[in-house]
């Protein structure tokens, strides 16, 4: 099933209108849909071909990558199969099978293929502008995983400087092309169970396509996570080996501090007893790019400017999920001693259900400024505000504050079973707290999961008033399409 991304194959497709080849280059986390997207494309073209490095592993070479890419251009191709000596020679004889007539070419996870050759990078520049660029039907597509690789290597390379035509991140999929997943059973599963299965999953692709639409949320959870066969169980050290190879154990820790929440840079160091170095912010640019952290910058709104403090925020569902609750079961569940309880049983379950919420909300930040009808008025800033207690204030946490030149919008992320009057007081006192600039209005929105009681909505308080389910059922008039 290909879900959501009609937009980027769209932009795909447009290159196609082009009397001149492209270099594409695709980037984002493991499981994420690049591939799938990029083979979708490659329907398209009247030849796809497609090329993957092997993951790295313990003694593994450069001649075994060219080995791996020689055998798969005798199986595409009529070439015979050939003992490739350098990179120089296999994009040589890769050009050498091209024709007149609209082709596409993947080099899948392409940090793979390069990490054992320092200069892969340079001989690919080299193919490109000596032997591709003579094909105008071609387009290139190089795909991986390890995003700082690809960014390092070919979006900020001067060697490339001019040649990419086009850089796509893929980031998870809109809630509402996640609704998509559990098919004819869409209309009559309660928002609330959805929620639980996304609070583990996030809108990850391949975790989506593992959902039993006919189960329950708890059982969905119990079999992906809780059993030694699951997928979810084994992803999250497969997933760090092959995206960080031997530097795993150092971007798992850092993941770690941040399970309970989000955290400085300067706090991420104390808390794993170390000092604030360029090693580290280097760790924290490549978990961003990876898709597992995001770095929220903080908005003054008396001043009207953003503030040089940031928070990283763990935004990926799932590796938040595992540290908390299946990496410490890891022998329970290997022995099968977790295969009959409820979700509910576990520790502080609640509270992480509201955090999970937030992440999804604040992941949907696009859909939520359409519901909010903010239109076309440009955005300045839209991101979690914090608010240090001192001498002369309080201090202040607003789930989400949305900046716009007239206007600020502070939007509480709310997920409980019954939903009272208290949460009025809750934003009224944040509202007195935040020092407002002159200039623009305060308009307020609850985003929320759970029974909302009617004196909530008689008192007016609240601008916008979003229900969990709105997110899912995404924006009137732009129906999610399954190809």
């Amino acid at each position: 099933m290909f879900v959501g991304r009609e937009q980027q194959l769209r932009d795909l497709r447009n290159l196609m209108r082009k009397s001149s080849p492209s270099l594409v280059t695709c980037r984002g986390r493991r499981r994420i849909g690049k591939s799938t997207l990029i083979r979708e494309f490659g329907k398209s073209a009247a030849r796809f071909l497609v090329f993957e490095g092997l993951p790295p592993r313990p003694g593994l070479g450069n001649a075994d990558q060219l080995a791996v890419f020689a055998e798969q251009l005798a199986q595409q191709t009529k070439l015979p199969r050939v003992t490739l000596e350098s990179w120089p020679q296999a994009f040589q004889l890769l050009a050498s099978t091209l024709g007149d007539e609209w082709t596409v070419i993947l080099l899948d996870e392409i940090s793979w293929f390069g990490g054992h050759d320092p200069d892969f990078a340079g001989h690919l520049k080299t193919a490109w502008d000596g032997l591709f660029r003579r094909h105008a039907k071609l387009i290139l597509v190089v795909c991986g995983s390890v995003s700082a690789w690809i960014e390092e290597n070919i979006i900020r390379s001067t060697g490339f400087v001019g040649r990419t035509s086009w850089d796509i991140v893929l980031d998870e999929l809109p809630l509402d092309r996640c609704d998509l997943f559990w098919g004819k059973f869409r209309g009559r599963i309660d928002a609330g169970e959805k929620l639980t299965v996304l609070s583990v999953t996030g809108g990850v692709p391949k975790y989506l396509e593992e959902i039993d639409p006919g189960s329950s949320a708890d059982n969905n959870i119990q079999r992906l996570c809780f059993r030694p066969e699951g997928i979810l169980f084994r992803e999250f050290d497969q997933i760090f080996s092959d995206v960080f190879g031997k530097r795993s154990v150092a971007y798992r820790e850092i993941l770690r501090t941040l399970v309970s929440g989000c955290r400085t840079h300067s706090e991420i160091s104390s808390a794993l007893g170390k000092k604030r170095s360029g090693h580290m912010t280097d760790y924290l640019n490549d978990l961003q790019l990876a898709g597992f952290l995001a770095k929220d910058r903080m908005f003054d709104p008396k001043s009207g400017r953003t503030l040089r403090s940031e928070k990283y925020r763990l935004r990926d569902n799932y590796s938040r999920f595992f540290l908390r609750y299946v990496e410490p079961q890891r022998g329970r569940i290997e022995k099968n001693l977790m295969r009959e309880f409820a979700l509910a049983q576990l520790p502080a379950w609640d509270t992480l259900l509201g955090l999970q919420f937030e992440n999804l909300v604040l992941n949907n930040t696009a859909t939520l400024t359409q519901l909010l009808q903010i239109g076309r008025t440009p955005i300045l800033s839209a991101s979690p505000y914090m608010q240090r207690a001192t001498a002369r204030r309080k201090g202040c946490q607003v789930d989400l504050l949305i900046v716009t030149k007239h206007s600020l919008y502070v939007v509480e992320i709310k997920r409980r079973q019954r939903i009272g009057l208290e949460v009025l007081q809750e934003v009224q006192e944040k509202i007195h707290r935040i020092p407002a600039g002159t200039g623009r209005s305060i308009r307020t929105a609850l985003v929320y999961q759970g029974r909302l009681t009617d004196s909530v909505k008689e008192e007016g308080f609240f601008d916008f008033i979003i229900p969990f389910s709105a997110l899912l059922a995404g924006i009137p008039g732009d129906e999610p399409v399954a190809e």
